[in-house]
């Protein structure tokens, strides 16, 4: 090695760092800033599972990467409570540090590397991109691979689905993910779903309301029963406020979580006794992921009518704790013009090139910043 060699891998500088001059400008505002860029909950994590935390804390030998069986089969029962997955075998299951964990290190995990491609959404979440990188892979936009030259088309090892989508919004419904994992299988790719907004549906997709529940790739009607080739990432970040405990799971194809598992005890991946717990308790009580959904559901539909009223159009948006919208003019422009009454959101370019002129607004604001934000975009 060159002596004058950097250490460190060679990446795109961390997006959200740009908004500095930004957020410094929302700041000086009278009322305070609004901050609805980045989707951080705010609300209390509920009690229940903050007692399960704590009643685990005594904790002094080393939690199973594999989680526990109790976890395991809770995330099971969820599965089929929640998700229209009857039978998934409890084996099949390994809770994750988070799912931007493993979003970043799955094609590292799966052994993938230079000449192997990874296809992503056009207007995705960068991790996907960056856990490419990191396995030395090349990251491909693309939303479906029938568009893909028959060269790449062959190189593709993982593809990433994302639905609901962040920042989008948008939904796959049975068909559509059922032609994803059928493109995938016929070159022998793994899909990789990621459904951490699974339970915030809106419209047509709020099950609460009378709507139709967001479907699963490991659902026997978008994948004929056969889970092979096949992994859902889920997160409890967003539907029970621990985005601190960072508390998440995939499930799926039997052999390929057999591999990870074992990758990640090499690697000392694991997911600590006491979230472990805490996850078992909350993946047990829908109670609290109805409370929350329906504080998430107010703000919506407060919100719309204001960021309209401004001048913005809202497209997709059917799902998740984003509204993606455009008002037709440069996306920093948009942001400027908001960051000026105080109020912060984020840039839609940092999504991908698809991105360019839309910004994407976050629910997770309290009631308090939500109506703060209201009443400065009516002014």
């Amino acid at each position: 090695m060159s002596p004058n060699k950097p250490f460190g891998l060679s990446l795109p500088d961390y997006p959200w760092d740009s908004m500095g001059t930004y957020i410094q400008e929302a700041q000086k505002h009278p009322g305070g800033v609004v901050n609805l860029s980045i989707g951080t909950p705010v609300d209390p994590t509920p009690e229940l599972i903050q007692r399960a935390l704590a009643g685990a804390s005594n904790a002094p030998g080393y939690p199973t990467t594999h989680g526990t069986p109790e976890l395991r089969e809770a995330i099971s029962a969820w599965f089929a409570r929640r998700r229209n997955v009857p039978g998934l075998d409890p084996a099949h299951v390994m809770p994750t540090v988070g799912s931007k964990e493993l979003v970043a290190w799955l094609p590292t995990l799966m052994g993938l590397g230079p000449g192997d491609v990874v296809v992503r959404p056009s207007v995705a979440y960068p991790t996907y991109d960056m856990g490419a990188h990191f396995a030395g892979a090349t990251p491909v936009a693309a939303d479906s691979l029938a568009g893909l030259d028959s060269q790449t088309r062959s190189r593709v090892r993982l593809v990433w689905v994302n639905s609901p989508g962040n920042p989008t919004g948008s939904v796959l419904d049975t068909d559509g993910l059922r032609s994803v994992v059928e493109e995938a299988r016929a070159i022998g790719a793994v899909v990789a779903s990621d459904e951490c907004y699974g339970e915030l549906g809106w419209g047509q997709w709020d099950s609460a309301r009378g709507g139709q529940a967001v479907p699963s790739v490991l659902d026997p009607r978008v994948n004929g029963g056969s889970h092979e080739l096949l992994l859902a990432v889920y997160s409890l970040s967003k539907q029970s406020n621990l985005a601190g405990y960072r508390a998440a799971f995939t499930a799926g194809d039997g052999g390929i979580l057999a591999n990870l598992v074992n990758s990640r005890k090499h690697a000392g991946m694991i997911v600590p006794f006491p979230v472990q717990e805490a996850m078992r308790v909350a993946l047990k009580d829908d109670r609290h992921v109805a409370e929350q959904k329906d504080l998430y559901r107010s703000r919506r539909e407060r919100l719309i009518p204001a960021l309209e009223g401004f001048g913005l159009t809202l497209h997709h948006s059917e799902a998740g704790l984003y509204l993606w919208a455009t008002a037709g003019e440069d996306t920093w422009h948009t942001v400027g013009r908001l960051a000026a009454l105080g109020i912060v959101v984020g840039p839609g370019t940092f999504y991908g090139e698809a991105g360019s002129g839309f910004i994407r607004v976050a629910l997770t604001g309290s009631d308090e910043r939500i109506d703060a934000a209201i009443g400065r975009l009516g002014a």
